[in-house]
């Protein structure tokens, strides 16, 4: 399991990551999306001990990463897969990290057959791979302890398709024995097919979470007021779950009728009330991280 836990990291007045909290769950992969500068990869790296908070705090197998002995057989990491010895062959980068964590030998063959570096691939120096084949490397050595964790940095960058589809069975099939998976990618499309649960992030705030199913179902409501906090209470005291998207409107999981009575009841003016747009995964991206959000404007309503 991952939990982040209110994780906020600033960067003298500026904010990267704001109070974002989530878990992964042991047998399904989390889906962590957002647009470029969201605060994905500053995320994943605070999870994995590599950039120290703020505020907040994060656990991998109810542990902080630190604190994880021989972290390389709970937890399998890829976050850049360029920061690899240019020099070594795959097969010394994966034997001099098998010899570390107590892995034996013949583990190594078995990860480079499983990602598809063959023998001759495997006797290349990594600076003669190209960016697919180090990413192929990459996951080798984040399999290669058998951890029943995966934290995955846009893995699927410089696969050509036929690569994208058996990186989609692999993470299915290690999910579905009951590992763990936050991956974050661009690529919603291939998000779409492999992820159980999802997470977006825009502006270092969490936008949306929760069962991919559930949040793609029906698409929800847009709505606006003249006093958007007036409409925020409105929401809450009916009991309707709300995010607020980067435009400023609110993404609510009810009907419109539902809404517009919980605004009449509390004297609140709409500007707007429309079924959202059911243009699945993609559109939902969209419309919850298309605009920048103002300084101090994103809010979390709703997300759990």
């Amino acid at each position: 399991m991952i939990t982040a836990d209110h994780l906020t990291k600033r960067y003298g007045a500026h904010t990267a990551v704001d109070d974002v909290s989530f878990t992964c769950e042991p047998g399904t992969v989390t889906g962590f999306l957002g647009p470029n500068g969201a605060g994905k990869s500053t995320t994943m790296r605070m999870i994995c001990g590599l950039t120290a908070p703020s505020a907040g705090s994060a656990t991998v197998a109810g542990v902080p990463f630190r604190r994880l002995d021989n972290p390389g057989r709970r937890i399998g990491v890829l976050l850049d897969a360029s920061a690899q010895h240019g020099g070594r062959t795959g097969r010394e980068v994966l034997s001099l990290s098998a010899m570390t964590m107590g892995v034996p030998r013949s583990r190594v063959s078995a990860v480079l057959d499983l990602v598809g570096l063959d023998g001759k691939a495997a006797r290349k120096r990594v600076r003669q791979y190209s960016l697919g084949m180090r990413q192929r490397l990459g996951l080798a050595h984040a399999l290669l302890g058998e951890p029943g964790i995966l934290i995955l940095d846009e893995p699927a960058n410089g696969l050509d398709p036929e690569g994208i589809f058996w990186m989609r069975g692999l993470l299915r099939d290690f999910a579905d024995r009951g590992g763990t998976v936050l991956l974050s990618s661009h690529l919603l499309r291939e998000v779409d097919a492999v992820a159980d649960r999802l997470v977006m992030i825009g502006g270092g705030r969490i936008v949306a979470q929760g069962d991919k199913a559930e949040l793609l179902a029906g698409g929800g409501t847009l709505v606006r007021a003249v006093d958007p906090a007036a409409l925020v209470t409105a929401l809450d005291r009916a009991g309707l779950s709300h995010t607020r998207t980067q435009d400023g409107a609110l993404l609510v999981s009810a009907e419109p009728g539902a809404i517009g009575w919980a605004a009449a009841e509390n004297n609140v003016v709409l500007l707007e009330l429309r079924p959202a747009d059911g243009g699945g995964l993609e559109q939902m991206f969209l419309s919850l991280t298309a605009a920048p959000a103002a300084a101090g404007d994103a809010v979390k309503e709703g997300a759990r």
